[in-house]
């Protein structure tokens, strides 16, 4: 059969255009920019740093880590928090300027961060993933040696405040107040910890996204500023009716109606327990490794310690 030369000329046309459609697929699929690494909403904390052939170790308990999405970078840089737009494309890594907090440092901790945050903004970075380390890699050579660290538990851990949400944004402690404030949620709905002043004990209801907290028990120890400023700020938000709280690998956002809140880092686990989570919490079982003794200052059946002395008394706030 004999096709006439209009229907020949259609043809051809359209097959002509399906092949540029077709090389077009190729290129984007193929030969295109290659997909990211997986290194997104994952913890990486800092180990080691090098340069000019110089190693340096990550100074013990600075916590020192970042997080990616696929626009931004996070973390902590050993003494102050850092936030800065990032370009992940393939194995390159591109921060731009970094917004920083400016807490003083003590000498060893900000000779590493000074090395670390240079190393992480200098330019382009390689990035090499193996299992559970990373490695960026500067155009010059030097290298940040990092390695991911598992998700915290909600339950059973260890969380010290490290910021503070004032309904208008996001805060640092007070100068002279980090370490003190803590918590601990334990399975059997207890919560005890420390309020930068005064220890604390109370029964939680733990749910999938929220915390109710009933009356408090304190000590009632006479307390300065600025641990009793911020004191009051816990205090004001564990009182705060159901409070919204996020799980993020190892830090922990609990949030108020009103918008205060804080912001608190996993310390090591407390022993695990066989209490079963509460339902559809994903984030609430215990820890399948053994830590830290749960807060000296209090104790998990949610009794204080010991008999108060003048000046110490406990009392139980609504």
């Amino acid at each position: 059969m004999r096709i006439p030369k209009r229907n020949t000329a259609a043809v051809l046309l359209t097959l002509l255009v399906l092949s540029g459609l077709g090389a077009c697929g190729a290129g984007a699929g193929g030969g295109g920019e290659p997909a990211p690494l997986p290194l997104t909403h994952t913890r990486w904390t800092v180990d080691r740093v090098v340069v000019g052939g110089a190693g340096t170790v990550a100074p013990d308990r600075t916590d020192a880590h970042v997080r990616f999405t696929r626009s931004r970078a996070e973390g902590f840089l050993g003494c102050n928090r850092f936030g800065a737009d990032a370009g992940l494309r393939g194995d390159r890594i591109t921060l731009g300027e970094p917004s920083m907090t400016e807490r003083a440092c003590a000498g060893a901790v900000q000779r590493f961060e000074d090395l670390l945050s240079s190393l992480l903004t200098g330019g382009p970075l390689r990035a090499e993933l193996d299992g559970s380390r990373l490695t960026l890699t500067t155009v010059d050579g030097d290298t940040v040696a990092l390695s991911e660290r598992p998700a915290a538990a909600l339950l059973g851990t260890t969380w010290t405040v490290d910021g503070l949400l004032t309904g208008g944004g996001a805060s640092t402690l007070p100068v002279g107040t980090d370490g003190p404030a803590r918590l601990t949620l334990g399975p059997d709905g207890s919560a005890h910890g420390g309020l930068g002043c005064n220890t604390f004990t109370a029964a939680v209801t733990v749910r999938p996204d929220t915390l109710t907290f009933g009356p408090v028990a304190t000590t009632r120890k006479l307390c300065d500023r600025p641990g009793g400023e911020l004191e009051e700020h816990l205090l004001a938000v564990l009182r705060g009716g159901p409070l919204t709280y996020r799980v993020g690998n190892d830090t922990l956002t609990v949030t108020a109606g009103d918008g205060t809140g804080f912001t608190a880092r996993a310390a090591e686990a407390a022993a695990p327990s066989a209490s079963p989570s509460p339902p559809g919490c994903a984030h609430c079982a215990a820890p399948p490794n053994g830590g830290t003794a749960p807060d000296p200052g209090s104790r998990p059946d949610g009794a204080l310690p010991r008999a108060p002395g003048r000046g110490d008394n406990p009392s139980v706030t609504a």
